[in-house]
């Protein structure tokens, strides 16, 4: 980390976002940052593809003129490293909800998990999961979905992605341990819930990683609490 910044003119800046931080906690901690350290309240900061709050990984957040770039950025593909597990639902497809069904997965071997994972590689049709960020007659699904609205999810549509790899990384039952590099408006979230599906024995996401976008990698990111004070530390030493 031994440079110097110019966030004014723009910079493309890689951070390690904790569990249960919201993609915009990363985005406004900077904000009130360099709004203070620039003096400038008007200076722009983006996020360039949104994490979930029970994930953790990169975020990548872009200042200034480099804004720009944020579209090219979300365009690329993204790896994430995960677990899943079998033999439950939850309607969030995580842990944000309780557990809704509970199947006997005692049949599941190795073989038939990594046949069954062949079938989620490559172009596909996908649905977001009830609760996500997809806007259903103007309002977010998720907001629908916290309201017990049941009409919303006939309401929610497919959408193309592409997954270029689905690896089965460790099996532990009921733990499926997995590595994921896919397309731009791909929910992990409902990679499980459609995986358990193909299993015949429900599954739900238990833990997420992203580790990539394109070529910026996880073990570049900061930590924002670190990255302020070594700012402030440049700063001092000029």
């Amino acid at each position: 980390m031994n440079r110097q910044f110019d966030f004014e003119t723009g910079e493309i800046l890689l951070f390690d976002k904790p569990y249960k931080w919201t993609s915009f906690d990363v985005v406004n901690k900077l904000r009130v940052f360099l709004k203070y350290y620039c003096h400038n309240p008007k200076i722009k900061v983006g996020h360039a593809g949104t994490l979930d709050p029970l994930a953790t990984g990169l975020v990548i957040v872009c200042t200034g003129k480099m804004t720009k770039k944020i579209d090219d950025i979300q365009a690329s593909y993204k790896e994430y490293e995960g677990a899943f597990v079998v033999g439950a639902t939850r309607p969030s497809c995580d842990k944000e909800t309780e557990i809704d069904k509970v199947f006997d997965y005692s049949n599941l071997t190795e073989e038939m998990i990594k046949n069954v994972s062949l079938n989620f590689v490559g172009e596909q049709q996908q649905y977001p999961p009830l609760y996500s960020a997809v806007k259903i007659d103007g309002v977010r699904a998720y907001v629908h979905a916290r309201s017990k609205n049941n009409e919303v999810e006939a309401k929610i549509h497919s959408r193309l992605i592409d997954i270029k790899q689905f690896t089965i990384e460790k099996i532990d039952l009921p733990i499926i341990k997995f590595r994921v590099v896919c397309s731009k408006g791909t929910y992990i979230r409902s990679l499980s819930r459609d995986f358990g599906k193909a299993l015949g024995c429900g599954a739900y996401l238990d833990e997420l990683r992203r580790t990539a976008v394109g070529d910026y990698r996880v073990e570049d990111a900061y930590d924002i609490e670190t990255f302020r004070d070594f700012v402030m530390k440049i700063d001092e030493e000029k």
